[in-house]
């Protein structure tokens, strides 16, 4: 009887490994999820919206959330507010990645009446990037572009790999770059220019040196990754508009997606076409985008033949 029992669970085992094999071959060879917030304050919105999207990506399988903004523009740019907002997400059960937005700083006003932006994006940047590791209370490591001493100030690019993809974020502002059109140097958006350029550069370079599969690029802003005018027409066209603040990292990333031989996926915060849009990944070549504008998206991350992104999900905005 004993033997017989043996025997028949010696079938059973066997038969779960023919199975567990079988169901290796037919799985994608590396896959996962993440997932986006977009800026919950686009229109004003309170905490709550901002709590409800972090509670519901903590009941799903993602290995990261990327978050954008930490406040209204109509809400104070104080320290109470930024360390609030903190201590909530890192609360998060996932590890969670955050892009500071234009309304969290660009608009500060000190005591006197004047800008406090610089001030404040640089008070951000202590609170929030400090350690080489997301929030949340499960945390992933980050390689940030302030371990270079040149670029000591721009903590908040960061990059990471999950499987053979490149994640990596850029401080784009979604208030055109915060291209000031006043007279005088624009001196914040000319020096972070300087450093996205070879933050730019820097991933993408390590991209190709690693062999990775693709790489996704996470911003405030959208610098419209598809629209890319060339040779006469796009000189003409920088001379009779008035100044694009997304114009050189566009050119920049066209330029890089050329030359990658994985796929280049922009992932941005900026509303998608049309009032009630659902959002899309578009494709031209190598190069995807998509717009999340206040909503929150989980993206699958498949790899076969080559890397696949499906938009999982995307909850409807107010």
């Amino acid at each position: 009887m004993m033997r017989r029992a043996s025997l028949a669970a010696l079938a059973a085992a066997a038969w779960l490994a023919a199975a567990a094999s079988a169901a290796a071959v037919h799985a994608p060879k590396d896959e996962h999820q993440f997932g986006v917030i977009g800026h919950s304050f686009e229109k004003g919105g309170d905490e709550e919206r901002l709590k409800q999207s972090i509670d519901e990506s903590s009941e799903s399988a993602l290995a990261f959330v990327v978050l954008t903004g930490l406040k209204a523009a109509s809400e104070p740019c104080s320290d109470m507010l930024y360390m609030e907002r903190r201590k909530l997400i890192a609360n998060a059960r996932r590890p969670m990645i955050v892009m500071p937005s234009a309304t969290d700083w660009s608009g500060c006003k000190n005591s006197n009446g004047r800008t406090a932006a610089i001030e404040r994006l640089n008070r951000v940047r202590e609170l929030y990037y400090a350690e080489p590791e997301s929030l949340g209370r499960r945390k992933i490591e980050v390689t940030r572009q302030s371990a270079n001493a040149k670029f000591r100030s721009y903590a908040e690019n960061m990059y990471w790999v999950d499987g053979n993809v490149l994640y990596a974020t850029l401080n784009v502002p979604a208030n055109n770059n915060h291209y000031l059109p006043e007279a005088g140097r624009n001196s914040e958006f000319e020096d972070r220019l300087v450093a996205n350029r070879y933050w730019l550069n820097r991933v993408f370079a390590l991209a190709r040196a690693k062999k990775h599969d693709a790489v996704v690029l996470f911003s405030e802003g959208e610098i419209k990754p598809l629209v890319q005018e060339k040779g006469l027409r796009a000189l003409l066209g920088r001379n009779r508009r008035p100044q694009d603040g997304f114009d050189a990292p566009r050119r920049q990333v066209a330029q890089l997606a050329r030359q990658f031989p994985g796929k280049v996926l922009l992932v941005d915060t900026a509303p998608p076409p049309g009032s009630k849009a659902r959002p899309v990944i578009e494709w031209q070549d190598n190069v995807g985008h998509v717009s999340a504008g206040s909503r929150a998206l989980e993206v699958h991350v498949a790899k076969d033949e080559e890397v696949v992104f499906t938009l999982k999900k995307a909850d409807a905005e107010d």
